[in-house]
């Protein structure tokens, strides 16, 4: 990913000069691991990550609370200069404001009882099964799509389908592959069930991975995100800032 990175982003021009020497960088502070509370400060694998890209970018920066729903509006209010708080790239998005380069693609997976006589997780393989997900998501969306001969089983949250998934009334559960190994991680009674498969990334329905939220004509910014991320995926850092909350690869 940083090679591709790196070789868009190495053409492009940016001026010191035009980045301010301090931002202001909001985050939500409940989707952790990216982002969370500690007491009363934020913290998580997109603080930490900021704050290695700051240092890159020879910039202070802070971080301050945002909610979820107000973080674009606040973003082109010029409440601050930034945000990182695991936000989806999408067209309807990008219509809005700027995002830098991707530093997350989170996969998806597939959750099943240990008993399971399945061996795969393609459509031919779960046609006729119950399948699990979060009601009005990007989940349940791609299954209606891509998996039109299962039985699609909708409910108020992730865990509710997990329940349901122990209890055998579902046959899977589909979420974001944080989730499910979270579930794995820390459920006394997750020894009932495992991970069948990860899902491909389809960016019609999972966006383009999570980005740095910039409003739209900070260029010279974007540019010095861009290269900073790099720089930090380059030489290893990324991934030791990722190993501290994730187990697997996100991007």
């Amino acid at each position: 990913m940083a090679v591709m990175l790196a070789a868009v982003i190495g053409a492009l021009p940016c001026r010191a000069s035009e980045v301010p020497q301090h931002l202001t960088i909001a985050s939500e502070g409940a989707r952790p691991p990216y982002n969370y509370f500690d007491g009363d400060k934020l913290a998580g694998f997109e603080i930490d990550l900021g704050h290695d890209l700051c240092r890159r970018m020879a910039v202070t920066c802070t971080f301050v609370p945002e909610s979820w729903d107000d973080l674009i509006p606040g973003l082109v209010a010029r409440r601050y200069d930034a945000f990182m708080a695991a936000m989806e790239i999408t067209p309807a998005r990008e219509a809005l404001i700027d995002f830098s380069a991707p530093y997350v693609r989170m996969p998806s997976a597939f959750l099943v009882r240990k008993d399971t006589d399945l061996r795969d997780a393609t459509p031919d393989a779960l046609a006729g099964r119950r399948i699990g997900v979060e009601k009005g998501g990007t989940h349940e969306t791609f299954l209606r799509k891509i998996y039109p001969a299962s039985k699609i089983a909708t409910y108020g949250s992730f865990a509710d389908a997990v329940l349901d998934l122990e209890a055998g009334r579902v046959d899977a559960v589909i979420g974001d592959k944080d989730a499910v190994v979270a579930f794995l991680d820390t459920r006394r009674d997750a020894s009932c069930c495992k991970v069948l498969a990860d899902v491909p990334r389809y960016p019609a329905f999972f966006g383009n991975g999570i980005g740095i939220g910039l409003r739209k004509g900070d260029t010279a910014l974007k540019t010095a995100f861009d290269r900073a991320l790099v720089a930090s995926m380059a030489d290893g850092t990324f991934t030791k800032i990722r190993e501290r909350y994730f187990k697997f690869s996100i991007n």
